[in-house]
Parts: structure tokens; sequence; C-alpha cells
């Protein structure tokens, strides 16, 4: 099996068997029905992936390497907010008739801050600390802007990542205030992954650690069915992932730059419920 489908599989058992459901509780989000989405959660949920040895892909079923690259380059590289630019439709509940989330994710990327080196956004700063002040302890981002809030489509859930350098290895924290964990765990933990596998390359590191932090980890009372019959799958080995070794600047990588090779997965799920 690979790390993923353990780490995954336990998760989703301690959520069941030991999570607090939000019955009885006045819930914001709703089914396409109108009716009260409810959850079981875990609050503070703590996941640790060795990117050295293993990529965290589930394979109880299959998740879009491509997309889940081109939603993280929308937001880091591209640092758009309209959904537009996006070959997904992930983002659509969220959107206006124009198209944009608001302030949220992309946007915020892209302001520009006063730092010691000069003015830049939130990812160039970054890129320039991993090479000019590697082991440096304040290498981060933080979207979470309490100012635009108010405008934002959806407050960003995934909303700070911390690096870290250790020796010649990056490693990275990627802190979530929530997360669905049906439909986004394996996305997410797909996506900074290769996020960080990127920055490393471009800064001339391996890449090390990804630590995934969830606040509030559930799983919707209409997913828990479907988890159940998840997590009982048959479990495949880890494939091997590829990064198109000559990109060097983090601005010249597309989807097609990166790839699994090996990678086998349990049949798909369709037609997942999403609460908004």
């Amino acid at each position: 099996m690979s790390k993923a489908d353990q780490i995954f599989i336990e998760m989703c058992e301690d959520i069941i068997a030991n999570g607090n459901s939000s019955e009885g509780q006045v819930v914001r989000p709703r089914w396409e029905d109108g009716t009260p989405a409810h959850t079981i959660k875990k609050f503070g949920v703590i996941s640790r992936y060795d990117l050295s040895k293993e990529f965290p892909a589930l394979t109880l079923r299959p998740t879009s390497l491509k997309l889940c690259v081109d939603e993280l380059l929308w937001i880091w590289q591209r640092k758009s907010n309209n959904i537009r630019d996006l070959n997904s439709h992930i983002w659509d509940s969220w959107a206006d008739e124009t198209g944009s989330i608001g302030k949220a994710y992309g946007y915020q990327m892209g302001v520009k801050y006063r730092f010691a080196h000069g003015e830049t956004d939130q990812v160039d700063n970054v890129l320039w600390q991993l090479k000019n002040t590697p082991y440096s302890r304040r290498i981060l981002t933080n979207i979470y802007n309490f100012a635009d809030l108010a405008e934002m489509g959806l407050e960003p859930c995934a909303y700070s990542v911390t690096f870290n350098v250790t020796g010649n290895k990056l490693n990275a924290i990627l802190n979530q205030r929530s997360q669905d964990i049906l439909a986004a765990n394996s996305w997410n933990v797909m996506q900074y992954a290769v996020l960080l596998h990127m920055f490393a390359q471009v800064s001339g590191f391996e890449a090390g650690e990804f630590i995934q932090v969830i606040s509030d980890a559930h799983i919707y009372d209409r997913h828990v069915p479907i988890v159940k019959e998840l997590i009982e799958r048959q479990q495949y080995p880890a494939p091997k992932f590829w990064i198109n070794p000559d990109v060097k600047d983090f601005y010249d990588f597309t989807p097609a730059d990166v790839r699994l090779e090996g990678y086998e997965t349990g049949p798909q799920i369709k037609g997942i419920p999403i609460a908004v």
C-alpha cells in the first residue's frame, strides 16, 4: 500500500469512530436540496509525508494530477481569482457572473508588500528567500487577509504555508482551517506535495517532509457510506513522481511538467454530493 492510503484510512476511521457530530447544531453549509449538511469532525489532524521516500498519491481511487496542478498554478503562479483561467469546475459555485471569486486565493498571492529586500508579492518573496536566506525561519505565505474576507467568494481553507530548509531538504507545513475529507484531502495533499517539489527544484534543494495540519477535519453525513466503502478497497503501491528536470524557473512550470508513473488505483467515485 502507499503511505498516503495508510494515512487516509486511519484518519477516516478515527473521524468516523471518535469524531464529534454537528447534529443538533445550526450549520452554514447546505446540500443542493436545501437540507443542512452536517458533519462528523476531528479537531487538529496532522499528517506527515516524507517526499524523499514516496509521493503521497491515494490509490484507493484516482486523483487527477493534471487538474490538481492546474488549480495550484492558477493560485500560486498565475495568481488569478477568475474561474475562466481554470480548467476545472471546482470553483463554479463560489464565482460571480464574471467568473470572479473575489479577493480570494490567487488575488491574495498577487498583492505586493514591502519586504526588507524590496516590494514584491508573497510567492516571489518565498522564492527570493529560498535562494538568498534559505535557513531563515520566516519563509511563509498567509492569504487569510481579514481586511478582505467580506469580499471573498470563499474564505480560504488552505490559508498558510511555512517553508523550512533542513540540510539540503526543503520541508513545508500546510495549514488548513477546514477540510472536506472525501472531496478534498487527496487533492490538496497531492497539490502541495507538487508545490514543494517545484520550489525545491528551482531553489536547488531536495524535497523533504510535507506536513498537513487541518483544524476542522470533517466527513459530511452523506459522505459517510461512501468513505466506509472507499477505505475497504484494495490498495496499490505508490506511483513514481516525475518532474521535468529542465525547468529552473517556477513560472515556467505547466501541468505537463509533472506526471505519475505506474499510478494504479481503484475505480473513481462519481457524483460526490458537495455542500455549499
